[in-house]
């Protein structure tokens, strides 16, 4: 298994935190690279955008898994995806040595999928939160969200009204899950389509800049 190709925005001076970006459907490592200052315009963060690992015929860029249909990703890409990035990020935290609970998991589409996988992995560390841009909390056969316990994680999911590639439904049916759960969870709706809408990146920097300080979510 070769390791995740990656890009890395450092910080200005020390590391406050980290956020790892991971990009959606067909794209790269190179999409959401740009997203670092937008989110982090005061350089606090070490952020880092990971490449998926998968390569799909007659399809551009690189995937996390298979889609034969939305919301239930293919389990054996998705498994294969969630073994390497769960690697690349034990990886990142020893290199660093920013720990998990200094660590918000983010990505858009298929990327927040996979930050929701990790994030919400009863196997895995507990992030200090997950950053949601147009994704769903993915139903996979031999997997289940650990909600019971992750109720220090908090959560910011973001979603277009217009999203003609992933219904806002799942946006909605991701705030009650993890709601339902004890997550704290900072909504957000606009009339944008299958994009990150400009209006959500304010209200992002400032929840990240409160998660990453460990303010409390009340």
């Amino acid at each position: 298994m070769s390791p995740l190709e990656y890009l890395e925005r450092p910080p200005a001076e020390s590391a406050e935190g980290m956020l790892v970006l991971h990009h959606g459907r067909g794209s790269d490592e190179q999409d959401l690279i740009g997203l670092a200052d937008a989110l982090d315009p005061a350089q606090r963060l070490h952020v880092v955008t990971p490449r998926a690992p998968l390569t799909l015929p007659g399809s551009p860029g690189y995937h996390w898994y298979a889609v034969p249909r939305v919301g239930y990703p293919d389990p054996d890409t998705f498994r294969a995806a969630h073994r390497e990035l769960a690697s690349f990020h034990d990886g990142l935290w020893e290199r660093s040595g920013i720990a998990p609970e200094r660590t918000v998991l983010g990505g858009f589409s298929m990327g927040s999928v996979m930050s929701y996988a990790l994030g919400l992995d009863p196997d895995r560390p507990a992030p200090a939160g997950v950053l949601a841009f147009s994704g769903f909390v993915p139903t996979v056969e031999g997997w289940q969200p650990d909600l019971a316990g992750r109720k220090g994680l908090r959560a910011f999911v973001a979603h277009g009204r217009r999203d003609p590639i992933i219904a806002v439904d799942f946006a909605r049916q991701a705030k009650g899950l993890l709601e339902a759960g004890g997550i704290a969870v900072d909504y957000h709706e606009s009339d944008a389509a299958h994009h990150i809408d400009p209006e959500h990146v304010p209200p992002a920097v400032e929840w990240l800049r409160e998660v990453l300080a460990g303010s409390d979510p009340s």
